[in-house]
């Protein structure tokens, strides 16, 4: 019967026998659980010569003697050659100390095949006749399942409490990361908002809290300073909480003070970027915000806070793409500004609604005529404005020769 253990080999010293290629994966795998490592081998591999000369490893060159096992906590042999690896294995076994044999089934250790999510470290070994292969597609297997989020995560027994910030990305599920899926499913509460992946939270474990506060336009229930607030209160409590947002925390997600409220407090916080509906919802829509031979910059800005000078000389000049996000009110007031300013009244305009969900629309005009025409059509937030020559909607039309013969696109 095999008995899996984890090993506390901080500072201890483990000796590997050999030089070569799978010697250096032990090793490499040792100084990440911080043990002294110790080797024995007559030559060394390029691996491990470099982590000699950068004072890694302990090195002594020349072959195994019995003696090397003293006073060292574990065991790894990889020499490649039986008899000598066997001589080791007696040694360990006569010495009471557990012994890896990477060439046999000899030893009285065997390393599992590992992944690691979060804090969670997940070993796979076979029982029987060593199978490396075989424990690798196991591990592979669990690896994957645990990166989808679907498995329980959370801590069963108390802990300092932390926040995480996950970008959700612009609304389809599928592009939260899987990073982001960790985390949620390692939160015993969740403070969300109404944009981003919301149906995710229908697959969160029984007994997680759900916390909404959501804003939409001219609504704001619960306040920035009291959403800080509640993230400290609940990290504070022992508890893990995800702030769930749309897009990226840190574009024009606020992300970067409810930072500054944990930091502030003493609380552990850290942030999963996503990807911002500035560059999603265009891109959903068939809108490449840089173009070689059209533009090759691109400038984000908040509607509510009017136009910058940067963003007015880029379209003047044909030089950047305009994203406004949270702009759909304000699109009056944008539009007649920038005419005002000498923009031309020809500049394409899209307007993408729910980018990247079922719901997704986009509606198209000049700048002169795009107010008439985003009324006429309902247009609603959240939208993502695009202003340039990117939101032409014949801009990625095939060109067409007659030495090349007819060239056609699918929708």
């Amino acid at each position: 019967m095999t008995t899996m253990l984890g090993l506390d080999l901080v500072g201890r010293r483990v000796l590997v026998v050999g030089g070569g290629p799978v010697a250096a994966r032990r090793v490499q795998s040792l100084l990440a659980d911080a043990a002294r490592v110790v080797v024995v081998a007559p030559q060394l591999c390029e691996a491990l010569v470099d982590m000699h000369t950068w004072g890694l490893v302990e090195w002594h060159a020349r072959e195994v003697a019995s003696h090397d096992l003293d006073g060292v906590w574990l065991v790894h042999t990889a020499t490649g050659d039986r008899a000598t690896d066997a001589a080791v294995v007696r040694w360990a076994h006569e010495r009471q100390t557990f012994c890896v044999d990477a060439g046999a089934s000899q030893g009285s250790a065997r390393t599992p095949a590992t992944t690691q999510h979060g804090d969670v470290l997940v070993g796979v070994v076979s029982t029987g006749t060593p199978d490396p292969g075989r424990t690798q597609s196991v591990r592979d297997a669990l690896s994957a399942h645990l990166r989808e989020g679907s498995v329980d995560l959370r801590r069963h027994r108390p802990g300092p409490g932390r926040v995480v910030l996950v970008g959700g990305g612009p609304g389809d599920v599928g592009l939260l990361t899987i990073a982001g899926r960790r985390a949620l499913a390692e939160a015993d509460v969740v403070v969300t908002d109404r944009l981003g992946p919301v149906s995710v939270l229908d697959d969160l474990q029984a007994g997680v809290e759900i916390i909404d506060v959501g804003k939409s336009p001219g609504n704001h229930p619960v306040p920035q300073h009291e959403i800080g607030r509640i993230l400290v209160e609940q990290a504070q409590r022992g508890r893990v909480v995800v702030r769930l947002k749309g897009g990226d925390p840190f574009v024009y997600g606020r992300g970067g003070e409810e930072v500054v409220a944990c930091r502030e407090a003493g609380v552990d916080v850290s942030v999963v970027p996503g990807v911002s509906s500035a560059f999603g919802a265009p891109a959903a829509a068939g809108i490449p915000l840089t173009h070689r031979g059209t533009v090759g910059a691109v400038h984000v800005m908040n509607g509510h806070d009017g136009w910058s000078p940067a963003a007015l000389l880029g379209l003047r000049e044909r030089s950047c793409t305009v994203v406004v996000l949270m702009g759909v009110s304000a699109l009056p007031a944008l539009a007649r500004t920038a005419l005002d300013e000498g923009i031309d009244p020809r500049t394409p305009v899209a307007l993408v609604e729910d980018g990247t969900l079922p719901a997704q629309r986009v509606t198209r005009a000049v700048l002169a005529d795009v107010v008439d025409v985003a009324a006429a059509a309902g247009v609603r937030a959240p939208a993502v404005i695009v202003l340039g020559a990117v939101a032409d909607a014949h801009l990625l039309e095939p060109e067409t020769s007659t030495e090349r013969g007819a060239v056609t696109m699918s929708t």
